[in-house]
């Protein structure tokens, strides 16, 4: 599977014995440079956990040794806004939405 730009890839040491660390990677450009056959070099980004680009990166790996990654396993952190518990919450006399 040659990649394309935009394919976020789960890359290990099937494509490469210098990743015995699996990352996530994202790529941005595939080089048609001249290379040993079944190898390619790709620019991209290494991604985190939550898939957030952490470091730009050029990789020289093995075609039949990529794999696409499964996003839907990443976790994102939620970004639903937080409610400050009612203890803390002040209310006076004056407000009109206070119930007695």
């Amino acid at each position: 599977m040659l990649p394309q730009s935009g394919d976020v890839l789960r890359i290990t040491s099937a494509a490469s014995v210098q990743f015995l660390e699996p990352l996530l990677f994202r790529v941005i450009r595939v080089h048609d440079w001249l290379t040993c056959r079944g190898w390619v070099w790709l620019d991209g980004y290494e991604l985190n956990g939550a898939g957030d680009a952490v470091e730009r990166r050029s990789i020289f790996v093995q075609i039949d040794g990529l794999r696409k990654a499964d996003l839907t396993t990443a976790t994102r952190p939620s970004r639903a806004p937080r409610r400050r518990p009612a203890s803390s919450r002040h209310t006076s006399a004056a407000d009109p939405g206070r119930h007695r």
